[in-house]
């Protein structure tokens, strides 16, 4: 059912919150703070209550007239509630001037099922407190006994009679630290949690796996986690490729393996949404894992805007895919080995004033032809989707597409814009590769739950 909270939802704020915890601690310093500051300046506030009952006068002329009595008196209660709080009454106990401030402090109510009358005084000073209400309700009996008396004379149809007198409070009713306390407490808490649940309910941005597998409708195939020294070392190679780093773009192998048993591909385009989202360093270490594995791999740097293939690889640029597609040199010639075993690599060349033409030319088709003839496996580093239409134009030519996703920054509708683009060309979306994902979470919340393979360890970003 739709209105369900699923597990996956409940697991995603339970990480929400755990992920806002200086904030939902901060809150509640400031809260419980704030709360004692505001009891320390709150003066005390005491109470002194008196009771009164409402009467008949006539009880003992017979069982029909003690009864009409009862009823004038269960009548008359409710009136005498709202008459014991009116100035009439107050001006009697204090100064008329003062008669508003104590028309304030004062409360009266009836008892639920009696004629009882309880009017209750608040004060700052305890002793005060009790020798107003007791004023009061002498006062209150002296005004109900002219009231009930048609003549000076004649006896009083209904009588007020005080009944329990009020005594000095001896601690006050307000502030109630404890209270205030633990009321602070939950309005911190609420406050802290719904600031955290609005905020990720407008964020966005992509940042968790379930979220991507939605927004492209296809299965998160990697998860590169975030390393600070990634820029300076893009590539796997160092510590003999027994990092995590490495272990994440194995496992990230392993996929593509499994995705390919009945098709599959030779040419894999990798791109983005958006520039800086790590496609570059992904195709990369992809081609170094792949030769790794054995396989005959050319890595050919597909982005003629600004390519980063030969800068990581350490390798000269100048010649390359576009020389050979202006027919300026032949694909043998132009196309290096690095590393052992040997990875051949295909630079850009010279950056072309028309990428996309030269992209979408016949040429390109036979570059890729004769490379998916010689080679087990062609990466092409393709620029993002969304800003230029070459990987769209290498997508729609070639047998696969992964995208890759940056973790908190690439947003939803970039994903989705992406996804249609790739469909609107007929292209093939093979999955994502979910990048920039802080180690954390690659560690705790995401290592064990993506793709095909079993065997998913933790990466980390590139």
């Amino acid at each position: 059912m739709k209105g369900d909270l699923r597990p996956v939802e409940l697991l995603h704020y339970v990480r929400l919150a755990r992920r806002g915890w200086p904030f939902i601690v901060l809150s509640v310093i400031i809260a419980m703070s704030s709360a004692a500051v505001l009891t320390a300046r709150t003066p005390p506030t005491y109470s002194a209550s008196i009771s009164m009952i409402v009467s008949g006068t006539d009880k003992e002329s017979g069982m029909s007239t003690a009864y009409q009595s009862g009823m004038l008196s269960a009548q008359r209660v409710t009136s005498y509630a709202s008459l014991l709080t009116s100035r009439r009454v107050l001006s009697r106990v204090v100064a008329p001037a003062d008669a508003d401030q104590l028309q304030s402090a004062v409360t009266a109510e009836v008892i639920p099922g009696t004629v009882l009358l309880r009017a209750t005084v608040k004060n700052s000073d305890p002793v005060r407190a009790a020798r107003l209400a007791n004023t009061l309700g002498d006062t209150f009996t002296q005004v109900i006994d002219q009231i009930e008396r048609p003549t000076p004379r004649s006896r009083p149809a209904v009588k007020v009679t005080v009944v329990d007198r009020a005594t000095v409070p001896g601690a006050p009713d307000s502030p109630k630290p404890l209270v205030n306390q633990a009321v602070a407490i939950l309005l911190a808490l609420l406050l802290a949690f719904g600031l955290l649940f609005l905020r990720d309910r407008l964020d966005t941005t992509v940042k968790t796996i379930e979220v991507l597998q939605d927004v492209s409708r296809n299965s998160v195939l990697g998860i590169i986690s975030f390393e600070k020294d990634a820029p300076r070392y893009p590539l796997i190679v160092r510590e003999s490729g027994q990092s995590s780093r490495a272990e994440a773009f194995r496992s990230l192998r392993t996929n593509l393996q499994f995705i390919g048993v009945d098709r599959r591909p030779q040419s894999l385009v990798i791109t983005s949404s958006l520039p800086n989202e790590g496609k570059s360093s992904t195709s990369a270490n992809l081609a170094i894992t792949l030769a790794q594995a054995g396989w005959r791999v050319v890595l050919v740097d597909g982005d003629l805007r600004r390519p980063r293939i030969p800068s990581y690889f350490g390798i000269e640029g100048a010649a390359g895919l576009t020389d050979v597609l202006i027919d300026k040199a032949e694909l043998q010639d132009v196309i290096q080995t690095w590393g052992s075993p040997g990875l051949s690599i295909l630079p850009c060349g010279k950056i072309p004033p028309n990428p996309s033409e030269l992209l979408g030319s016949q040429g390109m088709r036979s570059v890729l032809a004769q490379l998916s003839q010689s080679y087990d496996m062609v990466i092409i580093d393709a620029p993002p989707l969304l800003p230029v239409t070459d990987a769209a134009t290498l997508a729609a030519v070639c047998d696969a597409t992964l995208l890759v996703v940056r973790h908190g920054k690439t947003r939803r509708e970039h994903v989705t814009r992406a996804q249609e683009l790739l469909a609107s060309v007929n292209a093939r979306l093979v999955g994502t590769v979910l990048n920039f994902v802080p180690e954390k979470k690659g560690k705790y919340g995401y290592g064990y739950s993506y793709g095909y393979a079993a065997d998913v360890k933790t990466p980390v970003n590139v």
